[in-house]
């Protein structure tokens, strides 16, 4: 006989991860969802087997080979392994977009409930702060590497917008930091802008990712989908967990162009690990994404409203403070024995969710123009701003460059500005040229030589005039 189930991986995961997923696959299994579970392992004792990356070839193949993933929590134990295998995995297989719903639940109080909040934070998950790139500067400056690109501003945007038709949502917001990271920040405000102006039916709009949070809290059932870079999405997402119940009920999907992988927010919680009182709902609603991302929507709408029908009746595990809670394994009976009953909260329409496919040299701009204009050099030094400006002044005499701006994180401290800037050993000297055929590699060498006698200099940036406007922003302070 031909076996119809699809085949999915399963990690079962470390500390709850174990309880948790079983309650999960065992619920699925009895809603009807045709599933071929395929174990694999991933975290802790990987890591102790000595595989840095906490994920053996095996589980990588399976989910290659399955592409879909079940994964319960995993922990990257202290003296064990580098990377997250968390993050490995999503970076492995591009999982670009983090799905994180919220919504009110019936039996579970908050100081909102009655407000009906309904929203999902989509997350960029590959790129951003989380790319990880960072170097000790000097040796009392940390520098974090914020990169955001064109392609994943595009991917995400979409992937909000479709994600809204396909759960019959009307209203899709955008939360950045723009008005200070205009060049990282802003690429995803003007991405997404410009890719909403091809979705008429849906209320698109931007929102400052502060007043984001403030309005969370304020009136969170004003939002119904929310778009954001990476760590503004780890952040808000977290908050809107927190409006409905707590990371216990908090599930998500990390979707790419070929992987899919479900797992709850929360994490592995060792210490209540094995005691019957861990809260299964999150990895549960977890693979109820998983079955409408299969297509399985009876199975996916029949899991869902038994779980709502178990928290209406009042039956739910410690983390509600109401009433008597009751162990894992009996609230899990509970769902089971629920599957087929129907809660007076209804389950949303849903579609299947169209994934965009967007290529690098899609994304990609051609600019017309490009205008070598200068250079900013990182230096190291105890000096005053005045003291290095006159002595940088006296080293680049020779040079076809001159010393337009000294800053000290981000701030103008030369030329002075009348302000009272504390400095740190770390500045940026912005060199700029007045022929740009005076800008070649030998220049900026010669450069970076004549600096190097009397600085320690540690990182350089190009500065370039693109299609007319700067690639590069100014100094708070210069004019």
């Amino acid at each position: 006989m031909l076996n119809t189930k699809t085949p999915v991986t399963v990690i079962p995961g470390d500390g709850i991860g174990p309880e948790v997923v079983a309650a999960a696959t065992r619920l699925v299994d009895a809603a009807g969802g045709q599933i071929d579970w395929r174990y694999a392992e991933a975290g802790a004792e990987v890591f102790r087997k000595g595989i840095s990356s906490g994920v053996p070839d095996e589980t990588i193949a399976s989910i290659a080979e399955t592409a879909i993933a079940l994964k319960g929590p995993l922990e990257t134990p202290v003296g064990f392994g580098e990377k997250s295998a968390n993050v490995t995995l999503r970076k492995l297989f591009e999982t670009y977009a983090n799905i994180r719903p919220v919504r009110e639940l019936p039996g579970v109080p908050t100081p909102f409930s009655g407000r009906g909040i309904d929203l999902v934070v989509v997350r960029e998950n590959v790129e951003d702060l989380y790319a990880g790139i960072e170097h000790m500067q000097t040796p009392d400056v940390a520098q974090c590497l914020k990169l955001i690109s064109r392609l994943g501003c595009q991917r995400i945007s979409l992937t909000a917008l479709e994600l809204a038709r396909a759960e019959s949502r009307t209203k899709v917001a955008v939360a950045t930091k723009a008005n200070i990271m205009k060049l990282t920040e802003g690429m995803l405000q003007r991405e997404f802008l410009a890719a909403a102006a091809n979705y008429s039916d849906l209320e698109a709009w931007h929102v400052i990712v502060d007043n984001a949070a403030h309005q969370l809290v304020k009136a969170p059932e004003q939002f119904e989908v929310i778009v954001t870079t990476n760590m503004n999405g780890d952040i808000l997402s977290d908050l809107t967990s927190a409006l409905v119940g707590g990371l216990g009920f908090a599930p998500s999907a990390n979707l790419g162009d070929s992987v899919a992988i479900f797992e709850a927010v929360h994490g592995s919680a060792p210490k209540y690990a094995g005691k019957d009182v861990a809260n299964p709902t999150a990895v549960i609603l977890s693979s109820v994404m998983m079955l409408r991302h299969l297509k399985q929507f009876e199975a996916a709408a029949a899991l869902e409203q038994a779980v709502f029908s178990t928290l209406e009746d009042g039956i739910h595990t410690q983390d509600v403070r109401v009433g008597k809670p009751v162990g894992t394994q009996e609230y899990v009976a509970a769902i089971e024995a629920r599957i087929g009953r129907t809660s007076s909260v209804p389950s949303r329409n849903y579609s299947a969710l169209k994934m965009p496919t967007v290529s690098r040299e899609e994304a990609r701009i051609e600019p017309a123009s490009r205008h070598k204009v200068g250079v900013d050099v990182f230096i190291e030094s105890y000096l005053t701003p005045d003291e290095i400006a006159t002595k940088l002044q006296e080293l680049i005499a020779p040079t076809p460059y001159s010393l337009m701006m000294i800053s000290n994180r981000g701030t103008v401290v030369w030329p002075s500005t009348g302000g009272t800037t504390g400095c740190v050993d770390h500045f940026r000297c912005r060199f700029v040229i007045a022929e740009q055929s005076s800008w070649n590699p030998e220049s900026v060498l010669g450069l970076l030589q004549r600096v190097g006698t009397t600085f320690r200099w540690m990182h350089v940036e190009k500065l370039e005039n693109v299609d007319g406007a700067p690639a590069f922003t100014k100094a708070q302070g210069e004019n």
